[in-house]
């Protein structure tokens, strides 16, 4: 069945199944909550109004979104820095590069945390229509048209075609969901979706129709732009091929979900173990109607009268069950650190080719620093796209700070958990305890009477502090 102006492509498809997780647990409490059964699993025979209440008070461990702010913080936490070869009118405008007051730097870190978060994203490189309003570049510049930025998320992307030409992969058609904004009354507004096909060298615009079954509708007919590509450059988590792309925490994600579902059982099992159960034994039932047996009274001044060889005792929870799910829970979390600390861990390069290079600083890198070389490179492409909208010959190059990474699981782990704390995501009394764990810090330590020795004692220079981008 051919595939509508509006419809998803098979590749998409593909790379969505693995967005709603994602997407919920960056959402939050309110957003796992509001996804109810399909993060949270109602138990069998479990009633609905139990299954209601336990979800109404389940609450989330942000693990995904600590770790993805930190993790794409990294490459930012140092000022974008342009090249000496980028023209001096694209540098200007990189101060403002989406013409709504972000600075290049801002822009690529929230780039950088919806690539990482999603595994593919994007950057449209526009540019104003002018019409007949200008007719020399010198009349562009008096209208103040220059190229900008258009931030492309993940689930905008709706499809694309693409060809090889010498030995390049291009785009030869791109379909990006939009939203246009419609007066409704005097101080309303709605939205219709829309969506935009580019195509090298033009561009038209479909919108959807009066009502959902109705066939969408050409609003803008095809329009010719000076370029002869596409200006879209695609940005990555993981690349696993051209367009397509994974997120570097996927596995980090489903442990949070496990987390989620085990915080859960661990809540409801508390509340069990607190309500403990008057049980009395050797006793008469009453019968159906209330009247008969041993009827209880309960009050300070009640007395209870028990036949020969009966007892009434409390019956309550051992505690073993909610000592193995404390247990549970925390190496539940220690194994998210550790998934999240992976991408800092320094790996040896896959097996060379002979006439491929062995220079080990190119072979040994981390996955974090492997995923910021890859968005220089989208990056230098986007400048490109710039600079070829005003004719010049070269956009230059742009440099990401990339001194990160760590030689062992342990050491990168343990950096992870000092900046969560620069991030002020986790405690300092959290910050210890981890680093206790992972032996860093002796086992004896107090980590209460450190934290209150240390206000005592601060250090004689103020360190720097990490800086992280706000959660998307």
């Amino acid at each position: 069945m051919a595939l509508k102006v509006q419809d998803q492509s098979s590749e998409v498809l593909a790379m969505a199944a693995n967005w709603p997780i994602v997407e919920a647990l960056l959402g939050g409490t309110a957003a796992m909550r509001v996804a109810g059964p399909a993060f949270l699993p109602q138990w069998p025979a479990e009633e609905t109004k139990s299954y209601k209440a336990r979800l109404a008070t389940a609450t989330l461990f942000q693990a995904l979104e600590r770790t993805l702010s930190v993790m794409s913080g990294k490459p930012f936490s140092k000022q974008l820095t342009l090249g000496k070869d980028v023209p001096k009118k694209i540098a200007k405008w990189c101060d403002d590069a989406d013409q709504q007051g972000n600075s290049l730097h801002s822009f690529c870190a929230d780039l950088m945390g919806e690539a990482m978060g999603f595994g593919l994203c994007g950057v449209l490189v526009d540019y104003p229509q002018v019409g007949g309003a200008a007719r020399t570049q010198q009349d562009e510049k008096k209208l103040g048209a220059r190229p900008y930025l258009v931030f492309i998320r993940h689930d905008q992307i709706l499809g694309w075609k693409s060809e090889v030409a010498g030995g390049v992969t291009r785009l030869t058609q791109l379909r990006i969901a939009e939203q246009h904004e419609v007066e409704d009354g005097l101080y309303g507004v709605v939205y219709k979706k829309r969506v935009r096909v580019l195509s090298p060298g033009a561009f038209e615009v479909w919108e959807e129709g009066a009502k959902p079954d109705d066939p969408w509708i050409l609003v803008v007919p095809p329009t010719a732009t000076t370029l002869d590509q596409i200006p879209f450059v695609p940005f990555y988590g993981k690349k696993k091929g051209f367009m397509c792309g994974v997120s570097p925490l996927l596995n980090l994600a489903f442990l949070n979900v496990k987390h989620w579902q085990s915080q859960s059982d661990q809540d409801t099992i508390m509340h069990v173990a607190r309500v403990p159960v008057l049980a009395m034994i050797g006793v008469d039932a009453p019968s159906p109607d209330g009247t008969g047996g041993t009827q209880l009274e309960v009050g300070a001044a009640a007395v209870v009268r028990l036949p020969p060889d009966a007892d009434m005792k409390y019956v309550e929870h051992t505690g073993a069950a909610i000592e193995a799910g404390e247990k549970s829970l925390e190496k539940l979390e220690d194994q998210m650190v550790t998934t999240g600390a992976e991408l800092l861990v320094i790996k040896a390069g896959e097996q060379k080719s002979a006439t491929q290079s062995n220079n080990d600083a190119e072979g040994n890198k981390c996955d974090l620093l492997r995923i910021t070389e890859t968005f220089e490179d989208s990056l230098d492409q986007v400048l490109q796209l710039m600079a070829k909208w005003v004719k010049e010959a070269e956009g230059g190059h742009a440099s990401l700070f990339k001194d990160f990474g760590a030689a062992t699981l342990t050491d990168a782990s343990a950096q992870l958990i000092l900046l969560l704390r620069a991030a002020g995501l986790i405690t300092g009394e959290t910050t210890l305890r981890e680093q206790q764990r992972r032996g860093m810090l002796a086992a004896d330590l107090d980590p209460k009477a450190e934290l209150a020795a240390a206000k005592l004692d601060p250090p004689p220079v103020p360190l720097p502090v990490a800086s992280a981008p706000a959660p998307a």
